[in-house]
């Protein structure tokens, strides 16, 4: 796919639908056309935590607006996981607090705020606007996940991530769950009092 080169540009990702504990997070990241350098973008998953932080630290001082947007474990139960992406994709849109001119989103679904946003599947991949927001929205995610292991230890968050690891599924299975558990997500709901 062909990415447009002028105007203003946003991408849209989120990172952390799999994981059975924390939030989805989504960045919206807004260019004035296509910058002259690229110090490596490329769909977060790709890249190291290392150089996920040399490239944020990159996008930040260069990009036109950079907007993040969170749905919480609990709104995840409420409202399934799809919902909570779309929703903290809106929520990134509007913290990003402008308008582009194209809005480019990752999957196969568009956003409420801006409906005339052309979602593209695989888009992180193929995209460099989206792969700035996927870069982003995965910093954001760990650094909470970060967080949440100095109040967990025992899950190994900071490693883990939230992702169903052996090491994670056997601290549930021995301590069982957190407040920041996905009760509704298989793996976690077995553990939940009826």
């Amino acid at each position: 796919m062909k990415c447009p080169l002028t105007g203003l540009i946003a991408g849209i990702d989120e990172a952390g639908r799999g994981p059975l504990a924390g939030p989805v997070v989504s960045s919206c990241v807004v260019w004035k056309g296509i910058p002259d350098k690229n110090p490596g973008v490329h769909d977060s998953k790709l890249l190291t935590a290392k150089e996920r932080e040399h490239v944020i630290s990159w996008i930040v001082q260069n990009a036109y607006r950079v907007g993040v947007g969170i749905a919480t474990n609990d709104e995840i139960d409420s409202i399934n996981i799809l919902q909570a992406s779309i929703l903290s994709m809106d929520r990134a849109f509007i913290d990003a607090g402008i308008i582009p001119d194209v809005l480019l989103i990752d999957g196969r679904y568009g956003i409420n705020s801006f409906p005339n946003g052309k979602a593209i599947v695989r888009g992180d991949r193929k995209c460099f606007y989206i792969a700035c927001a996927s870069i982003v929205a995965k910093v954001v995610r760990d650094t909470i996940m970060v967080m949440y292991d100095h109040l967990y230890p025992r899950y190994n968050f900071k490693r883990n991530k939230g992702y169903p690891t052996k090491d994670h599924k056997e601290a549930i299975r021995i301590y069982g769950i957190t407040p920041i558990h996905r009760k509704t997500f298989r793996g976690i709901r077995e553990h939940c009092e009826h």
